[in-house]
C-alpha cells in the first residue's frame, strides 16, 4: 500500500487554472517569496505540526483528540492542484478550508458538525450554523450545501493517515446530564467548540509563524518566570512594603485583607468573592491569592480582568513593579503601539504568559467572538485564574450568557474566578436569577465586620423628592472647598459645570478626552493633591472603578448605590483624615443618567432611600445585596438573545450581538492631542496596518454617531482610511485643552481658539 502510494504520487498530474502542467509528488503549504520549492514547507509536515500544537492545547479540557483532528484536517484543501498553483501565482483564488470541513461533516453527528464549524471558520471566522437573515455571512449548511468540490477525488493524494483519521469521543462534560436545560447543555457545547476553534487557530498561526520566522517566537516569549517564582517576588515586594507602612488602622486593615487572601489560596478551585473596602489593597491581595492558588493547584497563569482602561495602568503598573516588567502582558486599547515591546505584541496575541492584564471588554467580547484573532487567546484562558476586579461592572443586559460562561470556565476547564470590589453584586443562583453561581466562597471571614471598621466617610444624602440643584449653585458649593471631586452623570454635565468654576486648580475627565489626555490629566490632579495646591476635578464616573485617587471631599450625583459606593472610595481612601470622616455629598443632580442600566439604578437607590428613611449604610453588604437585586430585577438581563443564538451555533450572530459597548452609536475620531502628528504621518506613510492603527489608540475619541455625522458635514473629519477619521486642522480648536472635544461650542464659554490643545 504504501509502495501504492508512493508512486500515485509520483504519477500525478496537476493542470492549474492558467494551463501549465506540473507533476507533484510534494504537496506544499506554505511557499517562500523568491525561494526555490526545495525551501517551501510541505503540507504534510504542516498538517502535523498544527495537529500535534491543537491537541496539546486541546488536552487542557479533555478534548486533545479532537483538537489533532481539526489540526490534520484544517487544511486539505491545499491538496487541490488550483491552490498549488496559487503558491506561484496568488492572483488565482484558490478555497482550502471547505474540504476538511465537508469531510468532518460525513459522520453527520453534532460532535462532526462542530467539527466542520471550526475548520471551515479557521480563517475568515465561526460561521453560523444555520441559514439566517438576509445579507447575514453565509452559514455552514450554505457553504457546504453550495460546494461544488469532489472530496473523494482530493483524497487520493492525500496520505492514509491522515484522510482515515477517525471521528474522536467528545470530552465527557459534553454529554447531557439528567435535569440539565437544554439550552444550557447546547451553550455549553458552543463553547466548547470556539475553545477548540482557538486551538486550531493558535496552532495553525504558531506553526506558520515559526516557517516564515524559524524561532522568532519561541526567542521573543521564552523566559517568562514560573508562577511559583513570580509568587516569590510578590510575597517579597507586599511584604517589604508593609515593613515600611506607617501604622494607621489602613495599613492594618489591609495586612489582614492579605492574610486572609494568602489563607484562601489552598482552597480548591472554585468562585471566591473578596469582599474589601475601597483602599484596602485589593489589588496586590487579589494577586497574592491568585499566584498561591495557581502555585498550590498546578494552574498555568493569571489572567486579571479591569472594567475600564482607566484603571488599567494603574494596576498594570503595581504588577510590574512587584514582578518584573517582562512578566507582566497587557492586552487593552491603552497600550500604545510605539512604545509596546514586541514581546508583549506577540504575547498578547495567545495570553501564552504567566500574568495577563486585559479589559472586561477584551475578555468578554472574546469569549463571544467568532473572529480568529480574538478567539486565538481563548485556549490560554483554561486552567487559569481569573481576578474579575470591580465585579459590580459586569453588564447588567448582558449577565445572563456572561455567569453561563463563567461557571463553565470554572467547571469545565480548570479555572477559578475570583469577583474582587467592596461593593459585592448578587450573582447567587435564585428563583431570579437560575442562572446565577451555586456558590460563592468569600475570602474575608468577616467582611461586614471589616467595612464597618474602615469606615472613612460620612454620607449626606438628599431628598430624594425635593428640588434637584442646579449647576451655578454647586458650583458655588464646589468653590468653598480647595481640594475637591465631583462626580456627574453625563459629559456635557462634566463640561458644563467645570466651565462654571475657576480656572486656578481647575480639572475636568471625561470620554470625550482622549486616553492620552486623559492619563495627563490624573497625573496633574494627583500632583497637586500631593503638593497641597487647589485641586477641584469634575468628572463622569470613569474616575470611580477603582482609579487611585484620594480627596477630602466628594460630591457625587445620585445615581446606582454602587456607583456612590465606588465614588465614596475616592473620598478620605488612605485614611488620613482620621478620626475625623471624609464628606461625601450626594445630590440630586439636574439630569438623569443615561438610559438602561444606570437609569435602573438611580430608581433602585430612591426606592432604597424611601424604604430606609432617607438614610444608607454604604458598609452594610446587605444593603448591596438588596440593591442588586432590585437592580436586576428591573433589567431584562439577556437582553439581546444572546443565549438562544448561542444554543443554535450561531457564532457570527452572537458575536455581531455581544458588545459591551455599542459600536453602532458611536465613531473614533483621531483628536489633535500633542504627540498624534507623527504617528498620523506614519500611517499615511504606511498605509493602515495593525501597528499603524494601534499607534492612533491613545489619541481616539467614540463620538456618538449623530455628532459624528454634523462633524462630517461640516468638512471637520478627514477620512484618512475607512476605519480612520482625523479631525481636520481648521477645526481643532474644537478639542479644548481641558475638556476634550467639544461638540456643541456654544454650550461652553470658553470653548475658544487661543484655548485649543495645540
Amino acid at each position: 500500500m504504501v509502495f501504492a502510494r508512493s508512486i500515485l504520487h509520483k504519477m500525478l498530474y496537476i493542470t492549474g487554472k492558467r494551463g501549465c502542467t506540473v507533476n507533484k509528488s510534494v504537496f506544499y503549504a506554505h511557499s517562500l517569496p523568491r525561494r526555490p520549492e526545495s525551501e517551501w514547507q510541505p503540507l504534510e509536515a504542516h498538517l502535523k505540526n498544527v495537529a500535534g500544537l491543537a491537541a496539546r492545547f486541546a488536552a487542557a479540557f479533555m478534548s486533545g483528540e479532537c483538537g489533532r483532528l481539526v489540526g490534520l484536517w484544517h487544511d486539505l484543501g491545499k491538496y487541490r492542484p488550483e491552490f498549488q498553483q496559487r503558491l506561484h501565482d496568488n492572483a488565482i483564488a484558490a478555497d482550502h478550508k471547505t474540504a476538511g470541513a465537508l469531510l468532518a461533516a460525513r459522520w453527520g453527528s453534532g460532535l462532526a458538525k462542530a467539527l466542520a464549524m471550526v475548520i471551515l471558520g479557521h480563517h475568515g471566522g465561526l460561521p453560523d450554523a444555520v441559514a439566517g437573515e438576509a445579507g447575514s455571512p453565509r452559514s455552514l449548511e450554505e457553504q457546504l450545501r453550495d460546494s461544488l468540490l469532489d472530496v473523494d477525488r482530493l483524497l487520493k493524494v492525500v496520505p492514509a493517515d491522515i484522510r482515515e483519521a477517525c471521528l474522536p469521543s467528545p470530552p465527557a462534560f459534553l454529554k447531557p446530564e439528567p435535569g440539565t436545560d437544554p439550552c444550557v447543555a447546547r451553550c455549553r457545547s458552543a463553547l466548547w467548540t470556539r475553545m477548540l476553534y482557538s486551538c486550531l487557530v493558535d496552532a495553525d498561526w504558531l506553526d506558520t509563524e515559526d516557517f516564515h520566522v524559524p524561532g522568532m517566537r519561541a526567542c521573543e516569549t521564552a523566559g517568562f518566570a514560573s508562577v511559583g517564582e513570580l509568587r516569590r517576588r510578590l510575597d517579597a515586594a507586599v511584604d517589604e512594603r508593609a515593613a515600611s507602612a506607617a501604622p494607621s488602622a489602613v495599613n492594618a486593615a489591609r495586612a489582614e485583607i492579605l492574610a486572609a487572601c494568602r489563607a484562601a489560596a489552598e482552597r480548591p478551585p472554585g468562585i471566591f468573592s473578596l469582599t474589601a473596602p475601597t483602599g484596602g489593597g485589593k489589588t496586590l491581595a487579589a494577586m497574592s491569592f491568585a499566584l498561591r492558588h495557581a502555585e498550590h493547584h498546578g494552574l498555568e497563569r493569571v489572567i486579571a480582568v479591569a472594567p475600564f482602561t482607566s484603571i488599567i495602568d494603574q494596576n498594570a503598573g503595581v504588577y510590574r513593579r512587584a514582578l518584573g516588567a517582562e512578566n507582566v502582558i497587557e492586552h487593552h486599547s491603552n497600550v500604545d503601539a510605539e512604545k509596546e515591546s514586541e514581546r508583549n505584541r506577540l504575547a498578547s496575541e495567545n495570553w501564552d504568559a504567566p500574568v495577563v492584564v486585559t479589559t472586561a471588554v477584551q475578555f468578554l467580547e472574546s469569549l463571544f467572538s467568532n473572529k480568529p484573532s480574538r478567539c486565538r487567546k481563548l485556549h490560554n484562558v483554561a486552567r487559569s485564574v481569573l481576578l474579575m476586579d470591580e465585579a459590580q461592572t459586569l453588564p447588567a443586559e448582558l449577565l445572563v450568557p456572561v455567569l453561563m460562561a463563567l461557571k463553565e470556565l470554572v467547571r469545565h476547564y480548570g479555572c477559578t474566578l475570583v469577583l474582587s470590589t467592596a461593593t459585592q453584586p448578587a450573582l447567587g443562583k435564585r428563583d431570579a436569577l437560575p442562572d446565577g453561581f451555586d456558590e460563592v466562597h468569600e475570602m474575608i471571614p468577616d467582611a461586614a465586620g471589616m467595612a464597618a471598621r474602615l469606615r472613612r466617610v460620612a454620607v449626606a444624602w438628599p431628598d430624594v423628592d425635593g428640588p434637584a440643584a442646579q449647576w451655578p449653585q454647586l458650583a458655588a458649593e464646589l468653590v468653598e472647598q480647595p481640594h475637591v471631586l465631583a462626580i456627574v452623570h453625563r459629559r456635557q454635565d462634566a463640561r458644563e459645570l467645570a466651565g462654571l468654576l475657576p480656572p486656578e486648580g481647575r480639572f475636568h475627565l471625561s470620554a470625550l478626552m482622549c486616553p492620552k489626555h486623559r492619563k495627563g490629566v490624573l497625573r496633574l490632579v494627583r500632583r497637586a493633591l500631593g503638593r497641597g495646591t487647589p485641586c477641584r476635578l469634575v468628572a463622569t464616573q470613569l474616575i470611580e472603578a477603582g482609579v487611585d485617587v484620594d480627596f477630602p471631599v466628594v460630591y457625587r450625583a445620585l445615581g446606582g448605590l454602587d456607583s456612590i459606593a465606588q465614588a465614596a472610595g475616592r473620598c478620605n481612601r488612605e485614611g488620613r483624615l482620621l478620626p475625623t470622616l471624609g464628606q461625601v455629598v450626594v445630590f440630586r443632580a439636574p439630569t438623569d443618567p443615561p438610559p438602561g442600566a444606570p437609569r435602573k439604578g438611580l430608581e433602585s437607590t430612591r426606592s432604597l432611600l424611601r424604604q430606609h428613611g432617607g438614610d444608607l449604610d454604604l458598609t452594610d453588604p446587605t444593603l448591596h445585596e438588596e440593591y442588586f437585586r432590585s437592580l436586576y430585577h428591573k433589567i431584562e438581563k439577556d437582553a439581546r438573545g444572546i443565549a438562544a443564538e448561542e444554543s443554535r451555533f450561531n457564532f457570527a450572530t452572537v458575536a455581531a450581538r455581544f458588545r459591551m459597548i455599542d459600536d453602532a452609536w458611536t465613531r473614533p475620531v483621531v483628536v489633535p492631542y500633542p504627540g498624534v502628528a507623527r504617528r498620523l504621518e506614519r500611517l499615511r506613510e504606511e498605509g493602515p496596518n495593525h501597528l499603524s492603527l494601534r499607534g492612533l489608540q491613545p489619541f481616539l475619541v467614540n463620538v456618538p454617531l449623530r455628532d459624528y455625522e454634523n462633524l462630517e458635514r461640516i468638512g471637520a473629519l478627514e477620512i484618512v482610511d475607512e476605519s480612520v477619521a482625523v479631525l481636520t486642522e481648521p477645526f481643532h480648536h474644537l478639542y479644548h485643552r481641558e475638556f476634550g472635544l467639544v461638540l456643541e461650542p456654544g454650550s461652553l464659554p470658553l470653548a475658544d481658539p487661543s484655548r485649543s490643545v495645540v
